[in-house]
């Protein structure tokens, strides 16, 4: 028997001494988090976490570390947060010269100024905040990718099931915010691109306590738009939005901002094994995971998805095999992820939701596309006018 023992221990070694050696990779990342003022609501309800966001690329960097420590890959994360009125570019300076991978979490022309600097040359930058649809477009940047969707892709999601559902004469209630505005802008471009019309729409313009006026004020204001299919709510910093609910002249589905919403993620997002992230989620943050968390999540996944495959961690390489064929990351959503490789924007499914189901999972069934059905959110290849990524 001992020989026999000794005998496979000694298989054992030879075995292990035949086995590919894994090469040691380290692969430090920074979260770039530029804090912008809260606006004013109505409601103090919904307070926003101090860790959204965060909170996901956390979770995610456990995630990579689970194969990482098999595969002598060493991830580390850095969270750099920018106080409001700080310099958002000096920051970054700093991350990048200590990390070649960077998510951003800032406004639009933030963005582009970070991935513009000198500093992010040949380095990888992950959008993880900003749902602005031109910089998929002509404000692109090659060493920019994007792991938030656009607000088009939502926007679509939600068009779509109107289409579906046979509802053609949709309204509109804006809200002034600039993100108010630009959801409303999107929602009308959405609705054009599926062939259906805005029947009418109204500007949100007060400024009383609606927790008291809402049952008198709303019905008055919705009594014009006369009876329609679907009223869609631009109310991205839900402001008002939630005392349009039940409210309405006419007894109609809310959608938009409130009510029927297409998002990244939600809670009740819990098919295709995403229960078990959302459980993994709110052990380490106690709370629900949010849209925000998701796009950290899946951008650090995708990093060490790369390097798991592709055996290396430089940049370049990993972005080139991003945007390669070979490339797709589970996201539990029901599809394979992928990336955009004419504006680097992550393929995903959009959930419509409401706050106790989901309801959809975008693209619908019939919406068909010759690539993937998925290019049927947002901006495909021949209606972005991103050239950053043609080499």
């Amino acid at each position: 028997m001992k020989l026999v023992r000794q005998f496979m221990s000694a298989c054992a070694l030879c075995l292990w001494a035949t086995l590919p050696a894994h090469a040691e990779i380290s692969v430090p990342i920074t979260h770039l988090i530029v804090e912008e003022p809260a606006p004013p609501v109505l409601s103090n309800l919904d307070p926003i976490p101090g860790d959204l966001g965060e909170a996901g690329a956390h979770v995610a960097l456990k995630d990579n570390a689970t194969t990482g420590r098999f595969m002598g890959h060493n991830y580390t994360l850095d969270v750099a947060r920018v106080p409001e009125g700080d310099d958002p570019l000096a920051t970054a300076r700093s991350a990048l010269a200590n990390a070649p991978f960077l998510l951003i979490d800032a406004p639009a022309d933030v963005v582009t100024a970070i991935a513009d600097l000198p500093e992010a040359a040949g380095k990888l930058l992950f959008n993880v905040g900003s749902e602005d649809p031109a910089l998929r477009s002509d404000a692109c940047r090659a060493n920019l990718l994007h792991t938030a969707p656009s607000l088009s892709m939502r926007t679509d999601a939600l068009v779509q099931f109107f289409v579906k559902k046979r509802w053609s004469d949709i309204v509109m209630i804006r809200g002034q915010n600039p993100k108010d505005l630009a959801y409303a802008a999107a929602m009308e471009r959405s609705l054009a691109k599926f062939r259906l019309d805005l029947a009418a729409s109204k500007d949100w313009g007060f400024d009383a306590d609606m927790r008291r006026n809402a049952a008198q004020e709303v019905p008055l204001f919705t009594q014009e738009f006369g009876d329609y299919d679907a009223l869609v709510v631009a109310d991205e910093i839900h402001d008002f939005g939630r005392y349009i609910l039940y409210n309405t002249w006419e007894a109609r589905p809310v959608t938009g901002s409130e009510g029927l919403t297409a998002v990244t993620w939600a809670p009740v997002v819990e098919q295709w094994g995403a229960a078990q992230l959302q459980s993994r989620f709110e052990e380490h943050a106690e709370r629900p995971m949010r849209p925000e968390d998701y796009a950290a999540w899946t951008a650090i996944r995708a990093i060490g998805e790369a390097v798991t495959r592709a055996g290396s961690g430089d940049p370049a390489t990993l972005r080139a095999f991003m945007l390669s064929d070979d490339f797709e990351l589970a996201g539990f959503k029901g599809r394979p992820l992928t990336f955009r490789q004419w504006n680097g924007q992550l393929r995903q499914p959009i959930p419509l939701v409401h706050a106790r189901a989901l309801v959809a999972n975008a693209p619908l069934e019939g919406f068909l596309h010759q690539r993937t059905e998925l290019d049927t959110l947002g901006l495909d290849e021949p209606e972005s006018q991103c050239t950053a990524f043609a080499n």
